[in-house]
């Protein structure tokens, strides 16, 4: 994620995808003799979308221009941009949170339960999917604990939905 700030700390572009180059796995070849799961997540990772030339030649120019770049938004839109939290991922925040606390200090068990709850009340939110998934299967597959799994909810969305597209228009 890229938010832009400039020099008075000013908020000209609020949080979204940012990407300043193309990720190793994008172009290259898939490796022979894969384990058959980890050869589809790459091939489904190859699909994600980004734009890194669109969001480098936007930063380039507010970075040459300033103010007057026609990336650097105004307060309103900014704020248009910038989602407001509903309760409910607001307490999805709060019950990741707590379980990253409770996994870090021993308490894995009790961290799966709010981690669980994260993922029912912000259900878009890949970040808590991710890192639930992350500590139980590094690979981020399927397990008892979870609903789902990293293959599995891309798929369903379509990788190319991973990420909002960029709004540099």
């Amino acid at each position: 994620m890229g938010v832009w700030i400039d020099e008075d700390g000013v908020i000209v572009r609020p949080p979204e995808p940012a990407f300043p180059g193309q990720p190793n796995y994008m172009g290259a070849e898939v490796p022979a003799g894969l384990p058959p799961r980890l050869r589809e997540m790459l091939e489904e990772a190859r699909k994600i979308r980004i734009e890194p030339e669109k969001y480098v030649a936007a930063l380039r120019d507010w970075v040459a221009r300033g103010k007057d770049s026609r990336y650097a938004l105004p307060p309103h839109e900014v704020l248009r941009r910038s989602r407001g939290r509903p309760r409910e991922e607001a307490e999805a925040a709060a019950r990741f949170e707590l379980g990253q606390h409770l996994y870090r200090t021993g308490r894995q068990q009790a961290a799966v339960h709010h981690f669980r709850l994260a993922h029912r009340l912000q259900p878009d939110n890949w970040t808590y999917k991710r890192q639930a998934w992350s500590l139980a299967d590094p690979l981020q597959g399927p397990t008892e604990l979870y609903d789902s799994d990293w293959l599995t909810d891309v798929s369903r969305i379509g990788a190319e939905n991973y990420y909002p597209p960029l709004e540099m228009d």
